[in-house]
């Protein structure tokens, strides 16, 4: 049977997203750091309502070594934050699941923010700088910085297929959980999660 041009795009395309992902959840070699078993058995316990679409991983992922552009014009990488937990929240003014999102992030910022914690939003792809204002003028957050990854390189390297994305960054600078989709962080299960990612070993 023949299949149209089209169709075998759309099934290269496809396999390729298939292959990307299981690419971005495989081990990482020579990584150290991450969750103990006894870590994951305690988060897994907490772990109800939205958080159980959270991953957690068995070992350490790296993170991506490419910039992002911080709201102050500079720019950062994610490394330079080891020694802090972080929520890396991936988003877009486009993003209908992300604008009902951000004010729980935003209510995490303040609740748990410090030396120990912070939220990172970034928007990543073409997103108007006006427009991101705007976004979090209209929802009424103030707290969270306006990074952006233009041309989505910190994505690709993490292998952020779709929006929003929110990954769990240890103190040791691994990624250990992520989790696809919108999801209530402002929920007792989110802040009992981190606050055992937070609390010192």
């Amino acid at each position: 049977m023949n299949m149209s041009r089209s169709t075998l795009v759309y099934t290269a395309l496809a396999a390729f997203a298939i292959i990307a992902g299981l690419f971005a959840y495989a081990p990482s070699r020579g990584l150290t750091g991450g969750l103990s078993e006894d870590s994951r058995a305690e988060i897994a316990a907490l772990q109800t309502g939205d958080m159980k679409k959270l991953v957690v991983h068995p070992a350490p992922q790296a993170l991506a070594s490419a910039a992002y552009t911080l709201d102050s014009g500079g720019t950062a990488q994610l490394a330079e934050h080891k020694g802090k937990v972080i929520l890396l929240n991936f988003w877009a003014t486009w993003c209908a699941p992300c604008r009902k999102e951000m004010p729980m992030l935003a209510e995490l910022q303040r609740e748990l923010g410090g030396p120990d914690f912070e939220v990172i939003t970034l928007a990543t792809g073409k997103n108007d700088p006006a427009a991101m204002q705007r976004f979090f003028a209209e929802i009424g957050v103030s707290n969270l910085p306006l990074h952006t990854d233009a041309n989505s390189a910190v994505a690709r390297e993490m292998g952020v297929l779709g929006l929003p994305a929110t990954v769990l960054i240890s103190r040791d600078g691994v990624e250990v959980a992520r989790l696809l989709g919108d999801a209530d962080w402002a929920s007792d299960s989110a802040k009992a999660i981190l606050q055992t990612l937070i609390r010192p070993r």
